[in-house]
């Protein structure tokens, strides 16, 4: 791991990009394309940018026009403004009629950080998933996040994409592969599975680091689509090892660790754990201050890991 970049950041960027290479590709914003920076692709192709001013609601009804008019539309705002004030909207004029819609997410979770618990938005990836039709993708990284927003592009349909605020380490080379539905085995080992998303992804990495040297052999799956699920890698790693610890920075309900146990649950039941977000809100602090008191930290997947070992 290297050099840190939020994925955010990694958004604005390739969206720029996919302008270029698609003049079908038009992007609306609700007031804050300078946090979002979808102020990049403003400034390459301002005739295909709209902002819509604090009106989350209409933004995306507006996108669901445009859709159902033949364009691909990116639509940006805070998790917290997508996922919840507009989500009414969301649900019956973009995922309804399956409109070719992409809600790119920003500040996202507990590393929202100073914005406090109004903003860190812990509940998005539940109420996402459970929109029928409806693809979510939490990419860990910027190279990752890249990758995944064109596969978003090239999708025919309604996604929602979680980006964070915060800068985040790469660990990901610009050759990397990605497809959508497909989960990333970063480390391969035989105890115990961890089976993270966004930034925790790199927190599950130091704590396979950890581990090692105390004789434990960690597998790390980065499972960047939350929706379609990847069953595959999760029985295989089910079968493979002797539980699984799954990893978010979103609440334990209805996140990733709920959708992972849907599917050990039917299929091959195992022990688990779960690190995320206790069903409790937020508050003011600096991310990774906010991270250690929640128990999002590379430790705290090393605690889960023994205490499942046990």
């Amino acid at each position: 791991m290297a050099d840190k970049i939020a994925t955010r950041q990694a958004y604005g960027e390739i969206l720029a990009q996919l302008g270029t290479e698609n003049e079908n590709i038009v992007v609306l914003d609700a007031d804050l394309s300078g946090s979002t920076q979808t102020k990049v692709f403003a400034k390459a192709h301002p005739g295909r940018f709209f902002n819509i001013g604090i009106a989350e609601q209409n933004m995306y009804a507006i996108a669901a026009g445009l859709a159902v008019s033949g364009k691909t539309v990116f639509a940006s705002t805070f998790a917290m403004f997508a996922s919840g004030r507009a989500y009414e909207i969301i649900r019956n004029s973009i995922g309804y009629p399956h409109a070719n819609v992409k809600i790119c997410a920003t500040h996202a979770g507990l590393t929202v950080g100073e914005d406090g618990a109004s903003h860190q938005c812990n509940e998005d990836l539940a109420l996402m998933r459970a929109i029928p039709g409806m693809t979510v993708l939490n990419p860990a990284d910027s190279p990752s996040a890249k990758k995944l927003i064109r596969a978003a592009a090239e999708l025919d349909g309604p996604v929602y994409v979680r980006l964070g605020r915060a800068a985040v380490p790469v660990f990901y080379n610009d050759d990397q592969e990605f497809e959508i539905g497909k989960g990333v085995c970063l480390k391969d080992g035989s105890d115990c599975t961890v089976i993270a998303t966004g930034v925790m992804v790199a927190e599950a990495m130091e704590a396979a680091e950890k581990l090692a040297e105390e004789g434990i052999s960690l597998r790390v799956i980065d499972m960047h689509t939350i929706k379609p699920l990847d069953e595959e890698i999760i029985l295989k790693a089910a079968k493979e090892t002797k539980g699984i610890v799954t990893a978010e920075e979103h609440s334990v309900m209805g996140g990733l660790g709920s959708a992972v146990a849907e599917v050990t649950a039917k299929n091959c039941p195992v022990p688990m754990r779960m690190i995320g977000v206790q069903d409790v809100f937020g508050q003011s602090g600096k991310p990774a201050e906010l991270m250690a008191a929640y128990g999002l930290t590379a430790a705290d997947i090393a605690a889960a890991v023994k205490d499942l070992l046990k």
